[in-house]
């Protein structure tokens, strides 16, 4: 049998995710892993460990490669470090074409990284994202939980600025 995990959740995380546990059946509880994966990649800087991952599996009695494969699949957990600042760039139809293109020429050549990268301070990723339902206010990338929309390159380098 493996060694616990248990004991990289803290009493704040728990205290959060028995919330959201707290919304479906008793016999359910594996129902809340989205938020407990959400939970612990805040609590561990932007990013989930395999064995936070693991910890998640045994605190709501399911196995791990079930967390595995939320947490593989949803673009919006990290299984690597990210910057401080995740820029999630949208570049599905709607925003391709109303310029995501230049908004993510715009962003490689002002931070000096690609897609999936990491600025050289730690500062900020960028991540190329698909749709995050802000068709209306396209071109539009997602900083933190921040939308921010009608992109252009002035409106680009006002929002770098103010994660600087």
């Amino acid at each position: 049998m493996s060694e616990s995990k248990l004991h990289l959740i803290s009493q704040e995380s728990r205290a959060e995710i028995d919330q959201w546990v707290a919304k479906y059946p008793a016999d359910k509880k594996q129902s809340a892993v989205m938020s407990a994966l959400r939970v612990m990649q805040d609590a561990n800087g932007g990013w989930l460990t395999t064995d936070a991952m693991d910890a998640i599996a045994e605190y709501l009695d399911m196995d791990a490669i079930s967390v595995y494969e939320v947490a593989t699949f949803y673009s919006m957990y990290e299984l690597k470090p990210v910057g401080t600042h995740k820029i999630n760039i949208c570049t599905n139809i709607s925003c391709m074409l109303c310029g995501s293109d230049e908004v993510v020429a715009h962003l490689k050549d002002r931070l000096g990284v690609g897609l999936g990268q990491t600025t050289a301070d730690g500062k900020i990723t960028l991540k190329e994202v698909e749709c995050l339902g802000a068709c209306g206010g396209a071109p539009m990338f997602q900083v933190g939980r921040v939308y921010h929309e009608n992109l252009t390159p002035e409106k680009i380098d006002t929002i770098l600025e103010s994660l600087e």
